[in-house]
């Protein structure tokens, strides 16, 4: 019964390498299309339902079945479609701090407007970049400097689809058992966003004491979570 681990925007699979060794059971970390071992696909083309393949392709290529799928951020946006293409197998879904913008929206509707025009002020030919300074506050406020300043060496550029691209959450309608770790430090998925998801997922509700990359902040905190849920 593995755990498949899909990473947030401005990220990859790296920033699940905290994790993974307190993990109870063998953990897959996917790449999104356009970084790590997907590198090569060029940013600007990038789709939700390219995310979705690919979490598809890997969990297919390795037949993974009984999965505890765990989405992170933006992966909130993804899941779902994983969910339509591979729903027999997965067992759990686990979402951390994730993004869940009412169905047929887009994320970017769902933010203050004054940090809508930021963020869209951002996107050039379909690319999203962080600066390091705005991911330092958003993302590293409880963590020390060594571990900030390897959370920000992580950094990558992100497709616009994330943000920009209607969102179907139809996979949500299935009959597989949620759970929405809520993250009461989070300082970019704040506590208003987060409950909005809550209320539009109704999953059951887990507290956790860490900012917005428990994973890397909180490892083994946010291990004892999953292997509690994996069981």
């Amino acid at each position: 019964m593995p755990f498949v681990l899909i990473h947030g925007a401005g990220f990859g699979a790296s920033s699940w390498d905290e994790l993974i060794p307190h993990l109870s059971a063998e953990a897959l970390a996917v790449d999104l299309p356009g970084r790590g071992t997907r590198a090569g696909v060029e940013l600007g083309t990038v789709t939700l339902a390219d995310c979705a393949e690919a979490v598809r392709e890997d969990v297919e290529a390795k037949d993974l079945r009984d999965v505890v799928l765990v989405g992170h951020s933006f992966a909130g946006v993804t899941v779902p479609r994983v969910l339509d293409l591979v729903p027999g197998r997965i067992r759990h879904v686990v979402l951390v701090s994730a993004v869940v913008p009412p169905d047929g929206s887009r994320v970017l509707d769902q933010i203050d407007p004054g940090v809508r025009d930021l963020v869209e002020q951002s996107i050039v030919g379909g690319v999203y970049q962080q600066t390091r300074e705005g991911a330092a506050a958003m993302l590293c406020n409880d963590m020390d400097e060594a571990t900030t300043a390897s959370t920000l060496d992580r950094l990558a550029d992100d497709s616009a689809a994330l943000l920009s691209e209607t969102v179907d959450l139809s996979g949500y309608r299935r009959e597989i058992p949620r759970t929405y770790v809520h993250l009461t430090q989070d300082q970019c998925y704040v506590e208003e966003l987060q409950q909005r998801s809550i209320a539009l997922l109704r999953p059951e509700v887990i507290d956790l004491d860490t900012g917005h990359m428990a994973m890397i902040s909180a490892p083994g905190k946010l291990a004892a979570v999953l292997n509690a849920i994996h069981g």
